[in-house]
């Protein structure tokens, strides 16, 4: 028979272990808006619960919440500063409160349904999830910025003009992001402007995100990088940059949505949603797509790919939270005006076209 001592410490960090996953899932769910990471801790936490349900009973009986030492006062928990350490106290909690269950589960006098394996699987995925739930707090406040207008700055499109003009142009306009992509000249050219550019953003309260070089987002400090398909993969993107460093990943289809928001990607571009003769390479989505995976994920959508005034408020109306261009607005004789026109658009939507070209 299992000693009342025993269930007391299986009931305690049986309820440590909950309380504390509730709090990390609650960070995911309404903090972060991350429907993935939520889901993960709440299965976690009902495996847990599962584990020991044969026991619920005799830990029930074995509680003396009154008779606990360790809740003496004095004996308080330090306080949270911010959100970051919420989150590490709470993981350090869960994971500590799985250890001593898995090393308690070896107790022959346990039962023999008691798997010791179902805590420590556990455990680990708490060690990765921690990394995960830090990561996407420390730069939830770039995330949030993703939203309007997102200028792809492409010196080759300018059409002569300087890109920090143009850029400067659309960010009076409104642009609330700016992403560099230039695929022609040298890294130690490409430096210099990046630096000014990132000085430009912030004085406008813009993001500026780097297009397909970790190298160059980590060496400039910017907010944030984005992927292709065919660029280095999102996982090893992510050990490169810094902790409150974004990460944004084009997708044309809705399984690799999918699998963009389930590696944790900030938020997800969806395109080519028109034709579009800025980019070569690009694979048609439509709005039909944009729509799809607007309803399976809830990171914030930047739509791409052929849009210009006359469509914008399609694409809006579709779901899109960004909409980002090239032509529309670094081609545009006058960027600052383009930029403008196509926010206004943006503030009133009307509804997916019939004649959606996917």
């Amino acid at each position: 028979m299992t000693s009342a001592h025993v269930l007391r410490v299986m009931d305690a960090n049986v309820d440590r272990c909950q309380e504390g996953l509730r709090t990390l899932e609650d960070v995911a769910r309404f903090v972060l808006n991350d429907g993935y990471l939520a889901g993960r801790l709440r299965d976690l936490r009902h495996g847990v619960a599962h584990a020991v349900q044969s026991m619920d009973a005799d830990l029930l009986a074995a509680r003396r919440a009154g008779e606990d030492v360790g809740a003496a006062p004095g004996l308080l928990e330090e306080g949270r500063q911010d959100l970051p350490q919420l989150v590490r106290a709470n993981a350090k909690r869960v994971e500590e409160a799985l250890r001593v269950l898995e090393e308690f589960a070896r107790l022959q006098e346990l039962p023999d349904g008691l798997d010791m394996e179902v805590f420590k699987s556990a455990r680990f995925s708490v060690y990765d999830l921690e990394q995960r739930l830090a990561n996407a707090v420390a730069h939830s406040g770039a995330v949030d910025g993703v939203r309007g207008l997102y200028v792809i700055l492409d010196p080759t499109a300018t059409h002569g003009k300087g890109e920090l003009d143009v850029a400067e142009e659309a960010l009076k306009g409104g642009a609330s992001v700016i992403q560099f992509r230039d695929k022609v000249r040298e890294k130690g050219i490409q430096l210099r402007v990046l630096s000014a550019l990132k000085e430009l953003c912030h004085s406008f309260g813009a993001l500026l995100i780097v297009n397909n070089d970790p190298d160059m987002a980590v060496a400039v400090q910017a907010d944030g990088l984005h992927l292709g398909q065919k660029d280095l993969p999102l996982s090893v993107a992510r050990r490169l940059l810094g902790p409150d460093q974004i990460i944004g990943v084009s997708c044309a289809t809705v399984d690799e949505a999918q699998e963009a928001d389930a590696a944790g990607a900030d938020y997800i571009a969806v395109g080519s949603i028109f034709p579009t003769f800025s980019k070569l390479d690009t694979r048609p989505a439509g709005l039909v797509t944009l729509v799809k995976v607007r309803s399976v994920t809830n990171r914030p959508l930047v739509a791409i790919g052929g849009i210009s005034a006359d469509n914008v408020d399609q694409v809006m109306a579709a779901g899109a939270d960004a909409v980002a261009v090239i032509s529309a607005v670094v081609g545009a004789p006058d960027p600052e005006a383009a930029a403008r026109g196509l926010l206004e658009r943006m503030q009133a939507p009307r509804g997916v076209s019939d004649s959606d070209p996917a």
